[in-house]
């Protein structure tokens, strides 16, 4: 009996929240079935029948990842994907389209896209790909940005600044110490053992109630400011997260 392979565990932005990805396109069923496929991996995917309304839901929903058909009525794709980098976005674009000649290709590729796939399509393939492009996307933002972000709280690594909704926390050098590994795993369980071993750099064979006691004046400092971020999981240990 063949044991299947463990599902890769999903993908995710640098503050733990899903992947968002945005399918444009005038078909329909072809849309929502990309975006189902997406939601399997995890991510958050939205589409949109136009260029118009791409447009609205990239101001409202700022998607990691854009799926974008090429030849739509009114604002086509290459026109959508202009105005998209004249604004100096530089999400990756993966193009939909139903034509194939080198000058298509490259038409898109100048007009911005990342990759380029035609149709009809193999779904798992522009999956993989999307999944592809997301990883290296994640990757080059979390290399640019100091900073951690969970929901509306951000720690500055090299400042050593934390705001929450644009409200500075002042912390103590421990306090700072185990919010940062807080937020370097977002939604990842952590125990007491680990904490104490990567914030106080020992192994606590005794009393661990320091761990309580620091994570309680983190919650008086940053929960009070906003909706609960730091939550215990009764017998295991703590985790950070946002529920937007």
């Amino acid at each position: 009996m063949t044991v299947p392979a463990p599902r890769p565990a999903p993908l995710t932005r640098p503050d733990g929240s899903p992947i968002r990805a945005l399918v444009v396109d005038d078909e329909a069923n072809l849309s929502e079935l990309l975006r189902m496929a997406l939601r399997n991996e995890g991510w958050d995917a939205r589409t949109a029948g136009n260029g118009q309304e791409a447009l609205n839901v990239i101001r409202e929903f700022s998607p990691d990842l854009l799926v974008l058909d090429v030849m739509m009525p009114g604002l086509d794709g290459l026109e959508l994907l202009r105005r998209v980098r004249a604004t100096g976005n530089d999400i990756p674009v993966l193009l939909l389209t139903a034509k194939d000649a080198v000058e298509d290709r490259i038409a898109g590729i100048s007009a911005g896209g990342d990759d380029y796939v035609t149709k009809p399509f193999n779904l798992e393939e522009v999956v993989l790909r999307l999944r592809g492009m997301a990883r290296r996307y994640v990757a080059a933002v979390a290399d640019e940005d100091p900073r951690l972000h969970v929901g509306d709280l951000t720690l500055d690594e090299d400042t050593y600044e934390v705001e929450r909704g644009g409200t500075p926390v002042k912390l103590t050098a421990k306090e700072f110490e185990l919010l940062r590994y807080l937020m370097q795993n977002p939604r990842r369980v952590l125990s007491k053992a680990q904490i104490l071993d990567q914030v106080w750099s020992y192994d606590f064979g005794g009393n661990s109630s320091v761990v309580e006691i620091y994570i309680s004046y983190l919650r008086k400092k940053v929960d009070t400011l906003g909706e609960p971020l730091i939550h215990t999981v009764r017998g295991v240990g703590y985790t950070i997260k946002s529920s937007s």
